[in-house]
């Protein structure tokens, strides 16, 4: 097995390296934002979107980049942890920006350092789950609406007791809610509901995250003549759809089989995985070393 490695704001070591110190952000208050990437082919797709959202999120938590920040810099960064680790097919990679050390909750400074990592998965390709998710609502915490909302920042406590609480009832996943009871994503993914061949998505202003495979899967819908709505979902419209889908950068497209006593069918789930690798492989081209971004 190939060793892997990181970069710890510009100084690369093998990944087995302790890198975060005593007085890191992240570590004291979660302060910091990050971005999970898929490498397909080793090599980094849709990586404008990310480095869009973790620029936007930067701005709201007011952490400042510094003049050679830029999606040409990290992906150079990137590229090189691919390189020396190996990673020629499948990958992922984590790109975390934190507020320099300094301070108590108010910061002495607001530039911002980075840790990349990279890791190997076990598929090249988008591949559909070949057992069904099993869901339900996660009700002892609510995500609340505001302009954190749509951002991977380090503060993920809400996500991490609702993946516990699914173990713990012997589940796959649980729905999160906003104060609304609108349901808005899982623990890990975003939502999207099947009724009469017609995808259904909780809207950004609902609360979700606002992912990058959401928004691809409802940029290859439209391609595709498949109708769209971002919307209110409530516990009935799981009770009355087709099917139930999670979506995220990694995994791509999960079909749900259950939510309580309904079942679902995984027809549509099955052509959205199939038009996401068509989509990534008519991009990719041997040859080049370049990131594939979603144009």
């Amino acid at each position: 097995m190939s060793i892997l490695y990181q970069n710890s704001n510009g100084e690369i070591l093998e990944s087995s390296a302790n890198v975060i110190s005593s007085g890191n952000r992240a570590y004291l208050y979660g302060d910091g934002l990050f971005e999970t990437i898929r490498v397909f082919n080793g090599k980094l797709i849709n990586f404008e979107n990310h480095y869009k959202r973790l620029e936007q999120g930067a701005s709201v938590l007011k952490i400042r980049f510094p003049n050679y920040y830029s999606e040409q810099f990290f992906t150079e960064k990137i590229e090189e942890l691919l390189k020396l680790s190996k990673i020629e097919k499948g990958g992922r990679v984590r790109l975390s920006i934190d507020r320099m050390a300094g301070g108590n909750y108010i910061p002495e400074y607001n530039e911002a350092t980075f840790l990349i990592d990279v890791k190997p998965i076990h598929s090249n390709d988008y591949e559909l789950n070949s057992k069904g998710v099993e869901v339900d609502i996660y009700t002892d915490i609510k995500k609340t609406r505001n302009k954190l909302s749509n951002f991977k920042t380090k503060n993920g406590l809400i996500y991490i007791l609702s993946g516990i609480q699914a173990k713990e009832k012997n589940l796959d996943d649980l729905l999160i809610t906003n104060e609304n009871m609108g349901i808005i994503e899982s623990s890990n993914s975003n939502l999207f509901v099947v009724s009469n061949g017609v995808l259904y998505t909780p809207g950004l202003e609902d609360g979700c995250l606002a992912g990058t495979m959401r928004m691809q899967i409802i940029n290859i819908a439209l391609e595709k003549g498949v109708k769209v709505y971002e919307s209110n979902i409530l516990p009935q419209n799981l009770l009355s759809a087709d099917e139930v889908f999670l979506t995220n950068s990694i995994d791509g497209v999960k079909w749900v089989i259950g939510y309580r006593t309904k079942r679902y069918f995984n027809n549509t789930s099955r052509k959205f995985v199939a038009w996401l690798n068509e989509y990534w492989e008519n991009r990719l081209d041997p040859n080049d070393n370049q990131s594939i971004i979603d144009e």
